[in-house]
């Protein structure tokens, strides 16, 4: 790298869900701080006077306090639009929000109105302007803002199924695409953005729950469609486990960065035992958590994870990577170094992860860092 160069760094989901927040950041705060910016999903909001809201499963909120190791370990920027933000209702919006003003972090996605929720995010370092839009493509309905409802921006999908044999009841193909008008929103938000900024990055809250490899028609849809309006950079995240990464018209595209800080007790045992909480969560979604972890009741994969690294020269991105990292037993994040063996794991599995999904990444070691290439 030279002089001219600036660096910026993206996450995953976080869920600051436990005492003593910061804590969660040690082992990767001082990367996240050498960066000229970084940037993650805040999944869960934060306020101590919402009310449930949701009627999905609803994740408790946040406490206030706990925004403040955002700042501690680096942040610049979060991305709001997903589908818990709805779920301590107005107050957890808006409390959320003015806490980051607070701590002086950027943040798009989510308003008092759809008109707030849409406006972007602007940074800018060294002359070159940064810009951040986000979009919740999974739900639920409620989530989304309305010029008279806070909530977030969103693209709409629409799932169809069809029977391609003569057996009413049998199992069917399924086909998701994005609705027009939404996504044509999203189209303009980026265009208009595209002509104001050096740098536009598109965050997408998208992709199937806990599955690494299987992408929705729609995901390919939607993270194509954003490059074309002028996406520099799209990063997605909400299945809580890594998926594999695309290069498209030359645009990185990570459709899936996966869990980064996600601690939280909203999904434990609660009044039965860890060793039937852990089975019905195998019933429910084919994998069976750590009952020595509870607080991190995620696929036992979803520990490998990645930070995605963006070079970017007089207002253009020129290289692109990531940043191996391995979740432990604490929920800590922590990068590893080449010589770790879990390095190699984490690569050999996003490698492994891009080709079952039919995507178009290669990677190689350069320096440390897994460098992306087509």
């Amino acid at each position: 790298m030279n002089s001219a160069d600036l660096t910026l760094l993206a996450v995953g989901d976080l869920i600051l869900d436990m005492p003593q927040a910061e804590s969660y950041f040690e082992k990767v705060a001082p990367v996240l701080r050498a960066a000229d910016l970084a940037v993650g999903h805040v999944e869960v909001v934060f306020t101590s006077r919402g009310i449930c809201s949701s009627t999905d499963v609803a994740a408790p909120p946040c406490a206030p306090e706990n925004m403040k190791a955002l700042r501690f370990a680096g942040f610049d920027v979060v991305t709001l639009a997903g589908n818990h933000i709805w779920d301590s209702g107005p107050a957890g919006i808006e409390d959320t929000l003015a806490g980051l003003g607070e701590l002086g972090i950027a943040a798009t996605g989510a308003g008092m109105n759809l008109s707030q929720a849409r406006k972007p995010a602007l940074v800018e370092r060294s002359g070159v302007r940064f810009g951040f839009l986000s979009y919740n493509c999974v739900g639920p309905r409620e989530s989304w803002a309305t010029e008279r409802k806070p909530g977030c921006a969103y693209v709409q999908i629409l799932t169809h199924y069809e029977l391609d044999h003569a057996t009413p009841g049998g199992p069917p193909k399924i086909y998701t695409f994005a609705e027009p008008g939404s996504l044509k929103a999203m189209v303009s938000d980026i265009r208009e953005l595209r002509s104001g900024c050096d740098v536009v990055v598109v965050s997408l809250h998208k992709g199937i729950g806990h599955v690494p490899a299987k992408l929705a028609a729609y995901e390919l849809e939607v993270a194509h469609a954003a490059v074309d309006a002028g996406a520099d950079l799209v990063v997605g995240h909400h299945a809580h486990i890594l998926r594999g990464i695309e290069l498209y018209r030359g645009k990185p595209i990570f459709h899936g960065l996966g869990n980064f800080v996600t601690v939280t007790r909203a999904l434990s045992a609660g009044g039965e035992s860890l060793e039937d909480w852990a089975r019905r969560r195998r019933e429910l979604f084919g994998f069976e958590p750590d009952t020595e972890c509870p607080w991190y009741p995620f696929h036992p994969e979803s520990r490998q994870t990645i930070i995605a690294k963006c070079v970017v020269n007089e207002g253009r991105v020129l290289r692109v990577s990531c940043l191996p990292c391995f979740i432990d037993q604490l929920g800590r994040p922590e990068v590893l170094q080449r010589q770790d063996a879990r390095a190699e794991q984490v690569f050999s599995y996003l490698d492994r992860i891009t080709r079952q999904a039919g995507l178009n990444a290669r990677y190689s070691w350069d320096d440390g860092e897994i460098l992306i290439r087509d």
